[in-house]
């Protein structure tokens, strides 16, 4: 399973593409918004420092117009991911793009439904939301069952681009159930990470190795 990270953050998209974890980054006009400058710069600047695919979100609603900002959008480089919003002229735009070659992400995603008509429209990735899912009392994680289901039993390309996550077992139940991506925001990577007895451990090992050096004043490796 791809990881993906969940930001806009230049600083933070290139502190965890240091560590080897990262496949790709999303953005929308939220995550944008919390960071300072221009927009645009941000956006291009992450399309240059970034490997994998990076999803950039379209703003306009009419299809004409939305069709004007994806090709914008990809030109600012071959990894960019048009993200299109679940809608009549979106679907429209995504099987436009992908009759030209260019990637789609479409986003907010909240039933089977909608991903089956996105990847017949020919989406790249299909992006469920289950944190907000589960805010209104369902369960996001069934949604991600059924998705994949769906596009196993049919075998369609479309990715399943889990998004939304609120905590660490939604990526592992994610994986469990076969998804071929999980975008996730930096905070909830730092608690993947982490583990009190990781800490622990590397405090004990530590502690030890200085009792060595004690009694060996010239060691070294």
């Amino acid at each position: 399973m791809k990881i993906f990270l969940d930001t806009a953050n230049v600083d933070s998209i290139q502190k965890y593409s240091e560590m080897g974890v990262i496949d790709g980054i999303t953005t929308n006009p939220t995550l944008l918004s919390k960071e300072t400058g221009n927009p645009i710069k941000t956006m291009k600047k992450i399309v240059e420092i970034v490997r994998g695919p990076v999803s950039l979100e379209i703003v306009a609603t009419t299809f004409d117009r939305m069709m004007e900002e994806s090709l914008k959008l990809a030109e600012y480089g071959e990894n960019v991911v048009v993200k299109v919003p679940m809608t009549v002229d979106g679907l429209k735009v995504v099987k436009a793009l992908t009759n030209k070659g260019i990637k789609t992400n479409v986003t907010l995603i909240f039933s089977a439904n909608q991903a089956l008509l996105a990847a017949k429209a020919g989406a790249t990735y299909v992006s469920p939301f289950i944190g907000r899912l589960d805010d209104i009392g369902s369960e996001g994680l069934n949604l991600v069952s059924e998705i994949i289901q769906i596009f196993v039993g049919y075998e369609y390309t479309t990715q399943v681009l889990v998004a939304s996550v609120r905590h660490p077992l939604h990526v592992i139940e994610s994986a469990k159930m076969g998804a071929d991506v999980v975008t996730l925001p930096p905070e909830i990577l730092d608690k993947m990470i982490k583990h009190p007895l990781s800490d622990k451990g590397l405090d004990l090992f530590l502690s030890d190795w200085k009792k060595i050096e004690k009694d060996n004043p010239n060691l070294s490796f």
